[in-house]
């Protein structure tokens, strides 16, 4: 990640260190975080100014950190945090990612659950929790998770999961149960480790649709009762290949158009697999439609996370341990940051939250019947009413939905102003509609 600017300052969410030293207390400033409804960020080699130090071996610090953040705070930190490299005024320097997490309070272990291992952050510090906060936050701590969940089968096997890391050349090792929190505090599976494991009940299926409504089903497939891992990786080979690319050729140029953006469909995807609320046993689904792809996960916002710091890119995992095992197989990136390469194709209106359950929707950037006709019959029935130079514009916007003016004039041989006169009688007798604001929204055919 590249950013050559921090801001000069402080603040609630980032915290400068020079050096990482013995005498640092890391873990002070990590565990404040992860109690901070926010969480937040730590960088390593810039001073209080803001200004970037050069870091001897940052290879060595970067492993040091992650150890010492693994071992010397509880309950576990793991898919809760970071450890990434940032440039800053043409330096590198460490940028430790942490989020909220979901078991609070969480402490350093060599004072346990105590004033003195327990911190929050307070404006630009880590402070002490008084006793009588850590007791209030460790009576709601959330107990109902995948990972404290006993599995009601433990005859599991992880020969997929273990190909899988091999691939990724981190072969698993006897521990591997314990290393990725598969087990509960009492030494049975988990139901993280149900999910994970060859087998399990764990149903996914991706249905396809003859038209806009849930009607008329033409095509449905399962990719369940396997390890959440090569499910995962199934689904998305089934919908890259749904994800066609369309052509269109002017006197211009030969303009390519997939149905969806690859990296915005890859991390939705991902996403509603990692972020699903599975204590209900109710797994995500994805539908494809002629007119969009909707992917819809069980669980709304994570409790204590407001819908503008979700967008604002804020995390509370609410399965750490998926999080853990996907972001070791290189299958999520950094904490926070799939939300963002959504939002910034299909703004952040393509997600719905309602009580129970998340939804992601996003629109084909090919119309559903330029999609049959590829653009043959428009004129007749489709085009009915509708003017040659009409029907050209609404050809050109069913291939590229974000098309703007200037470019419909240059790829039809129309004038602007004969552009502009004819996407308003477009709009006012409802054939088109403007989806978003001028400069992140797209065009909808609308009907004839």
């Amino acid at each position: 990640m590249s950013n050559n600017t921090l801001g000069k300052n402080e603040s609630h969410r980032i915290e400068f260190k020079r050096e990482l030293t013995p005498d640092l207390d890391l873990e002070k400033e990590v565990v404040a975080f992860l109690n901070y409804p926010e969480g937040g960020l730590i960088f390593l080699g810039v001073d209080a100014a803001g200004n970037a130090l050069d870091i001897k071996d940052i290879d060595s610090d970067m492993l040091k950190i992650k150890d010492r953040i693994k071992h010397n705070i509880a309950p576990s930190a793991m898919g809760l945090f970071d450890v990434v490299t940032q440039e800053l005024q043409g330096k590198e320097v460490i940028k430790i990612v942490v989020a909220s997490g979901s078991e609070k309070p969480y402490f350093k272990k060599k004072y346990g659950m105590t004033e003195k291992g327990c911190f929050i952050r307070i404006g630009t510090a880590a402070e002490p929790l008084q006793q009588i906060k850590i007791d209030k936050l460790f009576a709601s701590r959330t107990r109902n998770s995948i990972g404290k969940i006993k599995a009601h089968r433990q005859d599991l096997s992880f020969e997929q999961l273990r190909i899988y890391y091999e691939e990724r050349r981190k072969p698993l090792n006897k521990q591997f149960k314990t290393n990725l929190e598969l087990l509960t505090e009492a030494g049975d599976l988990n139901y993280a480790a149900y999910l994970l494991a060859d087998e399990n009940g764990i149903s996914i299926k991706v249905a396809k649709y003859a038209d806009t409504t849930r009607v008329h089903l033409i095509e449905s497939n399962e990719y369940g009762y396997c390890s959440l891992i090569k499910a995962t990786k199934s689904v998305l080979d089934k919908i890259d290949t749904e994800n066609t690319t369309h052509t269109q050729i002017t006197h211009k140029e030969r303009i390519e158009t997939r149905l969806w953006n690859a990296i915005a469909l890859r991390e939705a995807i991902v996403n509603a697999f990692v972020h699903n609320d599975y204590t209900h046993e109710v797994p995500p689904k994805f539908e494809i439609f002629p007119d969009r792809i909707e992917i819809t996960s069980a669980g709304s916002l994570p409790e204590g996370l407001s819908q503008a710091e979700f967008f604002d890119g804020y995390s509370i995992p609410r399965n750490k341990e998926l999080m853990r095992v996907y972001k070791d197989l290189e299958m999520v990136e950094q904490l926070g940051t799939g939300v963002s390469r959504i939002a910034a194709y299909y703004g952040t209106d393509c997600f719905k939250f309602t009580e129970n359950f998340t939804r992601i929707t996003l629109p084909t950037a090919v119309f559903p019947k330029q999609r049959e006709s590829e653009g043959k019959g428009w004129g007749k029935s489709e085009g009915k009413g509708l003017s040659e130079n009409q029907i050209k514009i609404i050809k050109l916007m069913s291939l590229n939905p974000k098309v703007t003016t200037r470019e419909l004039a240059e790829q039809s041989g129309l004038g602007i102003s004969t552009i502009e006169r004819n996407i308003k009688a477009l709009r006012e007798a409802g054939h088109i509609e403007r989806i978003g604001g001028r400069k992140d929204g797209y065009w909808q055919y609308s009907g004839e």
